[in-house]
Order: structure tokens, then C-alpha cells, then sequence
């Protein structure tokens, strides 16, 4: 086959790989540990070495260390996340388990070198969330029993996926020193299924309470003046609040967004066994995520007569559905600035070590989603109304420390292992069993394989160490809920060079 032809059809591949790449569940907040099996096998290190293609999400100048000549990567990666929520409710502990265990995730890049310039096309997955507990978990039933016709088997469920279209561009300044950027397309996707009980709805449209976020809007007005407990009349208990907008997709949310982000690295080169990176990632502009399809539920106790002015002073269990859009504000990615050395004591061992600081604060400060109810006769007296809702999150800036090693066991396999630890971003106090983004500590394992001259295959296992944290709720009628979260993930990828 003609380098030509390769090309052609390198290109299709991918258009493909952009349609099927999607989020997974992350492990350093929502950012993968690393990217790549070549870093993540040495604990997600990247900065200061060659790592392949992956380096387009890692430091783009470390395509740089490419000879003249031709590079494709295909990758596969699995993350296998094992998540719990655990409430406690006066007859002891109940749990609930996670169905979502497997996110797959491929990846194409391919770069170029020619003296002085690489350039290239990258396809890759960020990261992201994703949990599904299922209609027998405690979370299907937000009023605990007091309604079980309503409440039982409200699915809770989220994914949010982000993926990159990536071209990089890097430069030799001279023989030390290496600059390097990416210009990057990004889309995100996100699905949600929520429900809400009543003292969590109370908690966040009661301006006196708040604590875990808050709502507002014509809709959280017009349902208050029906509401009891608020000072309205015709409702005397709302048994669960119900936001929905979710797919089947397995390629995409049903909130999307669309936006651009860049890279830009540096790599120097101290002598023939030290080298020193840098890198920062900006953050996104990605702007809102979106809907037209979205349901909003309320489970209720009402005189059904309040809706068309004459309460019968008779009251009944009942579904109301709302049918909208829903917008998820200003969601974004965050800026990352990395510095990484690599240095090799000997001939064949590689020793490498990054530091990386994620500035969650500016994006993570809260979750919040605008719901627009259609004017539609449906939707009755809540048509056309808005509800405006905030979940707290408060994530902190993330520290993330990588280090790694790779011995040349022979002149044909490389075997590699590394240590990757990033502190907690969330504070227990807003931690969402839905998005547990938690682990911290993980212990990972690679190899590498030269085939031929031309083709050599790489494989990385990232074990996450299970990791603990309690929201302690607010001491009454919000229970402490405890989340639980450990992974196992693997990545395999073929490169060829030419």
C-alpha cells in the first residue's frame, strides 16, 4: 500500500473514530490519569518524553522527538468503575450499586515529521461522569415509602462525555529545544436522570434553607402558590421533583455542546539523558449544553381541581409531567498547567515524573440547569414557565503527581509501571452520589511490544484504589448518603510508523 493511499484511508478512519469516541468515567476528577498506554502504564507521566500520539493531550512538543517520517496510532481503552451509594436511614445502612461498569473509549492520532515541523490529526476522549442506579436502588424512591405508586422505579442516571478533534503543529527552535500547540474542536454530551425528594426540593426554593443549592423562576413561583407547605393551596405533598432528559446513544448525550479549547508545551532537551516539559491547557468554550427534549415530573398530592379554579376539597396521588428544554449553563472543561522531567540513568530504564495543577474552581463552581416548559396545552397551567435550579459544587483546584518507570527488558519489549495520585476536588458537603469523581490513589502497569521495525503494540492496567467519602446531608430530613468508588481500566493500542 502507497503512503498516499495509507493516508486516504487513515483520514476516513477518522471520521469514524469522531463519531464513536465518547466520555468515560474519569479518575483525576473527570480527567482520565493519563492518556495513552505508553503514559498511562508509567502513571500517567507524559511530559518530557515520547508517548506517542497520546501527546496531543498530553504536550504536544514531545511529538517533536519524532525522526522524519510518518506516525498512526489506534487505541482502545476500557475503564471499568465499581461506584456505590450508601444511605443512612433509621433501620440501618441500605446500598445501591452502579450499573454502569464499562465505558469503552477509542482514539486515533496521526503526526508527521518533516525536519523541522510535525503536524498532524488526533481524535481522543477526555473524560467525564457517568453512574446508573436502577428502579430497585433506594435512590428509585425518593419519598422512602410514603408513595410508592409514584416513586418506585425512578431511574437515576448520568453520562457526560467530552471528545477532542485535535491538530498539532510543533517546531524545533534548535536541537535542545522543542515548542509545540494544538488547536482543539471539542463536543461534549450529557445525559441526566435525577429525582429529587421533597425536603431536598424545599431545600433549594426555600431562600432560608439553601444549602445544597438553590431555584427560582415562574415555574417555582407558580407551583408555590399551589403548594402547602410554601403557603399555597391545593397541594399538600410533593413526593419527588424528576428531571429527565437522557438517550440511548451510545455515541453522545441528549444535552450537547459544541466549543474549541488549544495546548500549547515546551520541551527541553538538558543533555542526552535529562529532558525537562511544560505545558498548559486552556479552558474550553464550550457555552451551554442543550436540549429540546427534556421532562420535568413532579409527584404530588393534590386537589386536581386547582387547576381550572374550583378545588373540590377532595385529594388524590398524582404524576404531573412537564415536557421542555433544558439548558446546562456554562459548561466547561478546565485549564491544566503541567511541568514533567524524564531522565535516563542508564541505557535502558526511563524514569519519569510530572506534576499537573487542574483548576476545577473556575468551571465546577456549581450545576446549574435552566428547564423551559413548552407552551403547549399539555403542560397546563406550568406551560411556557421556567424553573432556574443550582446544585452547589465547589470543587477545589486539583494537585496531581505522576511518576513512573520503563526498563528495555529486551531489544523488542519495554515493561512499564507508575504511581499517579490527584487529591479529592470534591468537599463532602456537595459530593453527588450521581457524580462521584473522587479516587484518588492508582497503581499502574504496562508493556510494549516492537513487532516489526514498523509496527509495535503498547498495553497499560490502571487499578484505582477505592475511595470513600460521606456528604453528612444536614442532620434531619436529608440523610448522610456515603459514595464509593474504585476502578479497573485497560488501553491497547497498534502504532505504525513510516
Amino acid at each position: 500500500m502507497s503512503a498516499r493511499s495509507f493516508i486516504v484511508r487513515a483520514a476516513a478512519a477518522f471520521l469514524v473514530v469522531a463519531l464513536c469516541a465518547s466520555g468515560a468515567f474519569a479518575t483525576n476528577g473527570m480527567n482520565l490519569e493519563g492518556y495513552g498506554p505508553m503514559s498511562v502504564g508509567m502513571g500517567g507521566t507524559s511530559f518530557a518524553f515520547w508517548n506517542g500520539t497520546a501527546a496531543v493531550m498530553n504536550n504536544p512538543a514531545t511529538l517533536g522527538l519524532l525522526t522524519n517520517g510518518m506516525h498512526l496510532d489506534l487505541a482502545l481503552g476500557s475503564l471499568g468503575p465499581d461506584v456505590k451509594a450508601i444511605v443512612t436511614t433509621p433501620g440501618g445502612a441500605v446500598s445501591a450499586t452502579s450499573l454502569s461498569d464499562a465505558f469503552y473509549m477509542p482514539a486515533l492520532g496521526f503526526v508527521m515529521k518533516k525536519n523541522a515541523f510535525a503536524f498532524g490529526l488526533a481524535v481522543f476522549s477526555q473524560g467525564g461522569m457517568g453512574t446508573e442506579y436502577g428502579s430497585d436502588s433506594w435512590m428509585a424512591d425518593p419519598s422512602q415509602g410514603a408513595n410508592t405508586a409514584l416513586d418506585e422505579g425512578l431511574v437515576n442516571r448520568s453520562e457526560v462525555g467530552v471528545g477532542r478533534v485535535i491538530v498539532p503543529v510543533t517546531y524545533d527552535v534548535n536541537e535542545k529545544l522543542t515548542l509545540g500547540l494544538t488547536g482543539d474542536f471539542v463536543w461534549a454530551g450529557m445525559d441526566l436522570q435525577m429525582a429529587m425528594s421533597e425536603p431536598q426540593f424545599q431545600n433549594l426554593a426555600n431562600p432560608a434553607a439553601q444549602t445544597i443549592g438553590m431555584a427560582s423562576g415562574t415555574l417555582v413561583t407558580a407551583f408555590g402558590s399551589l403548594y402547602e407547605p410554601f403557603g399555597g393551596t391545593g397541594i399538600s405533598k410533593l413526593y419527588h421533583a424528576y428531571f429527565d432528559f437522557s438517550n440511548t446513544s451510545a455515541f453522545t448525550g441528549e444535552a450537547r455542546g459544541y466549543g474549541i479549547a488549544g495546548k500549547i508545551g515546551g520541551l527541553y532537551k538538558m543533555n542526552e539523558r535529562l529532558s525537562l516539559g511544560a505545558t498548559y491547557h486552556t479552558k474550553t468554550s464550550l457555552g451551554d449544553l442543550k436540549t429540546e427534549n427534556a421532562t420535568l415530573s413532579m409527584g404530588v398530592n393534590v386537589d386536581p381541581g386547582v387547576f381550572v379554579g374550583s378545588p373540590s376539597g377532595t385529594y388524590q396521588d398524582m404524576n404531573i409531567p412537564v415536557a421542555g428544554s433544558i439548558s446546562v449553563k456554562d459548561f466547561e472543561w478546565p485549564a491544566m498547567l503541567g511541568f514533567g522531567a524524564a531522565y535516563k540513568p542508564v541505557e535502558r530504564l526511563l524514569l519519569a515524573l510530572d506534576f499537573k495543577y487542574v483548576y476545577w474552581s473556575s468551571v465546577m463552581k456549581d450545576f446549574r440547569m435552566v428547564f423551559t416548559a413548552d407552551k403547549s396545552a399539555e403542560n397546563g397551567a406550568f406551560a411556557g414557565l421556567v424553573l432556574d435550579a443550582t446544585l452547589f459544587q465547589k470543587w477545589e483546584n486539583q494537585a496531581v503527581i505522576a511518576l513512573g518507570g520503563a526498563v528495555e527488558a529486551t531489544d523488542k519489549l519495554t515493561v512499564r509501571a507508575g504511581y499517579n495520585y490527584g487529591k479529592n476536588p470534591i468537599p463532602d458537603k456537595y459530593l453527588n452520589a450521581l457524580f462521584p469523581a473522587i479516587v484518588e490513589n492508582h497503581a499502574t502497569f504496562g508493556a510494549g511490544y516492537k513487532i516489526t521495525e514498523a509496527v509495535s503494540g503498547d498495553a497499560s492496567l490502571a487499578y484505582a484504589f477505592t475511595k470513600n467519602a460521606t456528604n453528612p446531608g444536614n442532620g434531619s430530613t436529608i440523610p448522610p448518603v456515603e459514595s464509593e468508588h474504585g476502578q479497573l481500566n485497560w488501553m491497547v493500542m497498534l502504532g505504525y510508523q513510516f
